[in-house]
């Protein structure tokens, strides 16, 4: 079986496949338009998150059977319309959640101790403790929304710090356990001191967070969003930071990215993009949470072993 890599990813990806027998086409430096190409005469695709695949390209890759993902979000692929043409979609969640976990910990306390401003100060020879006094984690009420791999991965690493931690989950059920409390959003919107985000980009969830949303919240919280930009509106969020409705929000994704999530264009930059640049009340990072060298290493061998699971009475 043919398959055509279309971005880079780990060695042990396509050395276990070549191994395993497929035919493996590493083609992650041509021009997406010679890829789409090239493409119908491929079983399986790999990529990450170069373009989008539509129901237009399926429709014109008879011999596709397999698009693997290599990371969690499924958004750039029209799986439902794949599906129905017995196209398997493939993704690994499991190789990154512990990646995402850590590095929302990490955003949580550089903001909640003031680490980013503090920093820069003491390079600057400014020397302040009072003004830059923290706060801790301990006693607090963490929300989870979307207790998946990336919110359970979460809540594990939070479970060492002494706070309560409650997850919303609107399609799963029964996964309360000795670390977290399964609640309805009632319940996150009356207790939640900070808010952390772990929900796919969906027609339901794009902007889910906006200010109606927001006001929801009985308590002004810290808000932490890992999962797409688009799951939350800038300026929404920037005008509750302004009112003290909340106190401060880690982003590793921001809603101004590019489908491929590795740049934000330069041309006509948001103003909200200019106000959140500034915001010293804000932790940005550049889509690296779910992506670490630990996660690349393990994600590509996760998907080597699904692929050839899956075909491995076909080679």
């Amino acid at each position: 079986m043919r398959i055509l890599f279309a971005d880079s990813n780990h060695a042990i990806l396509h050395e276990s496949l070549i191994k395993a027998g497929f035919s493996c086409d590493l083609f992650w430096d041509r021009p997406v338009a010679e890829l789409l190409e090239l493409l119908p005469q491929y079983d399986i695709l790999v990529l990450r998150s170069r373009f989008k695949i539509s129901a237009e390209i399926i429709d014109r890759c008879p011999n596709l059977k397999c698009i693997a993902r290599i990371g969690a979000g499924m958004e750039n692929i029209d799986v439902p319309y794949a599906q129905s043409k017995g196209i398997a979609c493939l993704c690994v969640p499991e190789g990154n959640r512990d990646a995402v976990g850590e590095h929302a910990i990490g955003m949580l306390l550089m903001l909640l101790n003031n680490l980013k401003k503090a920093d820069s100060e003491v390079r600057e020879g400014i020397w302040i403790r009072a003004e830059n006094r923290g706060h801790e984690i301990k006693g607090k009420t963490v929300g989870i929304i979307g207790y998946g791999q990336m919110g359970s991965a979460f809540a594990e690493k939070l479970s060492g710090f002494g706070c309560k931690i409650l997850a919303y989950d609107k399609y799963r059920k029964n996964y309360g356990n000795a670390v977290v409390s399964e609640v309805s959003m009632d319940q996150i919107f009356e207790e939640t001191d900070i808010l952390s985000l772990h929900i796919p980009l969906t027609e339901e969830t794009r902007f889910l967070v906006n200010a109606a949303f927001l006001q929801k919240f009985k308590k002004p919280i810290y808000l932490l969003n890992t999962s797409r930009g688009k799951c939350l509106n800038t300026k929404d969020l920037l005008d509750a930071i302004d009112s003290g409705k909340v106190k401060g929000a880690c982003l590793d994704v921001l809603e101004f990215e590019s489908v491929s999530f590795e740049t934000i264009p330069d041309s006509e930059v948001p103003a909200e993009l200019k106000r959140l640049r500034v915001s010293d009340k804000v932790v940005l990072s550049p889509h690296i949470a779910g992506w670490t060298h630990e996660s690349n290493y393990k994600m590509s061998l996760m998907m080597a072993e699904k692929i050839i699971s899956l075909f491995k009475n076909q080679q």
